[in-house]
């Protein structure tokens, strides 16, 4: 079970989705962050970064309901760092739904679009969640070689492990939780998708990187990032 990824398509991914069903399944994935401690991992990240006098311009690529750029508002807030936050998402919908769960005191940008366009745009650091098992492996190659190229201070993706515990308890801890019905049947499939730590390794050969780190976290995550 699970030796090989799954390549099936999610549910929230199809094109013509509901925009209120899409948004649904959004504001419930960030409630399923929030139980896993999904954000943990790249505040932790964040953290290892050496302060800067002006303000952190930051690229999180496929916000979806933009928890983690709030996540990282309150952070540079408590913390007293000054971050100036971009989100880039393909899916249209993605940003107003972003945009109505985002308090006004958060000033984020959220934008709707291919990240390939905001090459060149001085980006410090360059981040993803859960984002990474979405993409092709061509895709995924392509976005290791942007965010190389592109974040200056590092750059850390925060993603699933792809682990059979996870994948058998998910649908439980779901079904207990009340979460969406695309939640539940996507979440599991969202681990099957995901990676395992030795399968990073010859992707990031593939896309010419040296030097980063795969991390297992709790609970059953798999992070990659390259700090400069």
């Amino acid at each position: 079970m699970l030796n090989a990824r799954a390549i099936a398509e999610e549910q929230m991914d199809a094109e013509g989705l509901d925009p209120l069903v899409y948004a649904a399944v959004l504001a419930d994935l960030a409630k399923v962050n929030t139980f896993t401690m999904a954000r943990r991992p790249t505040l932790t990240f964040l953290s290892q970064i050496k302060a800067q006098l002006k303000p952190v311009k930051i690229l999180d690529v496929g916000f979806g309901d933009g928890d983690m750029l709030r996540g990282i508002a309150v952070w540079g807030a408590q913390r007293g760092v000054a971050v100036e936050l971009v989100g880039i998402d393909l899916n249209p919908n993605s940003a107003p739904a972003a945009r109505a769960a985002t308090p006004e005191r958060h000033a984020i940008d959220y934008r709707a679009g291919d990240y390939a366009d905001l090459a060149g745009q001085g980006w410090d650091i360059v981040l993803s969640s859960l984002v990474a098992h979405h993409m092709s492996h061509a895709q995924l190659v392509a976005f290791l070689k942007f965010m190389e190229a592109e974040a200056r201070l590092g750059w850390h993706i925060n993603d699933l492990h792809r682990h059979g515990f996870a994948y058998l308890g998910y649908p439980l801890l779901a079904r207990i939780m009340g979460w969406h019905r695309i939640v539940r049947e996507d979440g599991q499939l969202s681990i099957a998708r995901s990676y395992r730590p030795a399968e990073w390794a010859p992707i990031l050969l593939e896309a010419g990187i040296e030097g980063a780190h795969v991390i297992r976290q709790f609970p059953f995550r798999l992070c990659v990032n390259n700090i400069r």
